[in-house]
This record gives structure tokens, sequence and C-alpha cells, in this order.
């Protein structure tokens, strides 16, 4: 399990990218990726989910679980939390990191925690902001930071969990507008997601059985 963060070192979400998650803007790119992450929670009927966002939204997500927004050092809503995370090991069917994920050690840190939260073959569901987009220049004043798919593959990987090969296109390119659409490839839209799994393999690995070897017979008396 992770250490808590260091002092001044935050866990969620700076008050700057909370700001900009509530603009018009950001509300477009939100909406944009709300039918997917409802879609998400209620894919394991009856097993319990996590979704850490920017901003409260408006989704009435199915099933039982806990949504969670980023405050500063602190994750906030029904709880208030940093990391770790007071949930027991692979509790939950489904992680959704909507915006949630810093880069650098801190967004390990947080990635980590959900692989430990994670039931096997549970999936985590990432939505990033896309660097190639022209979207960017709506968010470059408040400081949120983007990166390539291949990075946080890496990130996914490193934490024990199998991301799938190609992430999606989510919400606009340029103009304010809701886009749910998704697309191959993040493309030019204002994020992207990607899913992964997590996998266990066995503690002991089986043993191969050796090859069956055949005597020479004994002659008949």
């Amino acid at each position: 399990m992770p250490s808590p963060s260091p002092a001044g070192q935050p866990d969620g979400l700076s008050e700057r990218h909370r700001i900009w998650f509530g603009s018009p803007a950001g509300q477009a790119l939100v909406e944009s990726e709300s039918a997917g992450i409802q879609a998400a929670l209620a894919g394991r009927p009856g097993q319990a989910w996590l979704w850490l966002g920017p901003v409260a939204q408006a989704i009435d997500p199915q099933g039982h679980g806990l949504q969670l927004q980023g405050a500063g050092e602190t994750w906030d809503g029904p709880l208030r939390c940093a990391l770790p995370l007071p949930l027991a090991n692979e509790s939950v069917a489904t992680v959704v990191l909507q915006h949630a994920a810093r880069r650098g050690r801190r967004g390990a840190g947080l990635i980590e925690e959900c692989a430990r939260v994670l039931m096997p073959g549970g999936q985590l569901w990432l939505y990033v902001l896309n660097p190639l987009s022209p979207y960017r220049w709506r968010w470059q004043a408040s400081a949120l930071g983007a990166s390539e798919p291949l990075r946080w593959r890496r990130r996914l990987q490193a934490a024990g969990l199998h991301p799938q090969g190609m992430s999606q296109g989510v919400g606009p390119v340029w103009k304010i507008r809701v886009d749910p659409a998704l697309q191959q490839g993040p493309g030019l839209r204002a994020a992207y997601l990607l899913r992964a799994e997590k996998r266990v393999l066995p503690l002991t690995p089986l043993r191969q059985r050796p090859a069956l070897r055949l005597t020479e017979g004994v002659p008949a008396a």
C-alpha cells in the first residue's frame, strides 16, 4: 500500500482544476463523458464501484459505490480522505478515474491504490486530457496536464494492470459543445478513454507433467 503524500503534495485536484471543469468549456467535456461513465458503473450489477472525478455531477449511477471529487489535498464527497483510500483490498469491481490521475509520483500512487482495491477481473476506466487536441487552448491557463496514451499505458502496467491496446477519443475538438460519441484512437478529441483490467495469476505455477516413457515389453514365456 503506498504511503500518504508528503505535506503540501496534493493527492486530489487543485482549486484551479476544479474551477476549469466547472466552466462552460470544462462542463462540455464532463457532460460528453457522462454516458460512458454511467455505462461503466452499471456494467457490474450488484458489485461496488469507485468514481473519482473533478467536480460533482448530476449522474444517478446504478448500484452502490463511492463518488468523490478532488478537493486540494483530499478527496471529498460522502467522506473526506487522502491516500491510501479507506477501502479494503479487492473490494470494488469498477474504478473510474475521470481526470483525477495526476502526472508523476502522485498519479502513480493513485493508480496503485486503484489496482489494490480492484477485484480480480475488475476494470479501471481512465479519462485523460488529450495533448494533441485544439481544445487544449481552453485549459492551458488552468495548468492542467495532458499526456499521450503510451505514457498512461506504462503507468497502468507498472501498477500490475493490463490496458487495452486501443484508446478512444471523446468530447469536443474545438467548439464548446457536448459530443459523447467515441472514436477509435484519441484523434483531436479533447480527451480519451483507456480501459485496463486486473488479472491475477495463480500464486503457485502449475508444474509441467513429465512425458510418459514407454518401457520395453516383457517377452511372453
